[in-house]
């Protein structure tokens, strides 16, 4: 429907544009200059249109702070003290897959199951004695709430990672996972 629009526009624009510059009209000189700018005033009036249009349709809602509005996160995270096994109590109980790492309000790092399995079971560490603060990913990647949807899946997927905090000013306002951004993106 909007191509045809579109088409009905340009069908319009280009026969109103035929009668105006035909040579063999026999219109008064004012009737056919007042013609002229009517034209240019509509086609203005079409391209802005059309602009505003596109650029709505590419982004009502495409930064990486749309989707936290959306799910109104709560922060879910451990002290770098805190064992593995205690961590992973936590994020079945919250139903999470992962759990941010976080000393004095900063992030300091980022524990997931996939480091469960590969950083501690997979390395033979014992989860009861094991910190945090050892097998958590230190330094994680994040993004700021003005990141565009395109570009956190892009890390997401370059990073191979799942997980992605959001942090403005030092301070984390959330965690979007590559599920939560497929999901957005696909809805769009």
């Amino acid at each position: 429907m909007r191509k045809s629009s579109i088409s009905a526009v340009a069908t319009g624009l280009f026969l109103l544009s035929q009668t105006v510059f035909a040579e063999d009209v026999t219109l008064p000189a004012p009737v056919l200059e007042w013609s002229f700018y009517i034209l240019l005033i509509f086609a203005a009036c079409v391209a802005v249109g059309i602009s505003i249009f596109m650029r709505g349709n590419n982004a009502p809602s495409d930064s990486v702070d749309s989707l936290l509005d959306e799910h109104n996160p709560v922060i879910h995270s451990v002290r770098p003290d805190v064992s593995v096994t205690e961590c992973v109590r936590r994020m079945n109980k919250l139903n999470i897959g992962a759990m941010l790492v976080m000393e004095n309000d900063q992030l300091i790092g980022v524990f997931t199951e996939r480091d469960a399995i590969t950083r501690v079971l997979g390395a033979g560490l014992d989860p009861v004695g094991t910190l945090i603060s050892t097998v958590m990913t230190k330094n994680p990647v994040w993004v700021s709430p003005a990141t565009s949807m395109e570009e956190a899946m892009a890390i997401v997927t370059s990073q191979r990672i799942r997980h992605l905090p959001v942090v403005e000013g030092g301070r984390v306002l959330g965690l979007v996972s590559s599920g939560d951004l497929v999901h957005k993106l696909v809805k769009e």
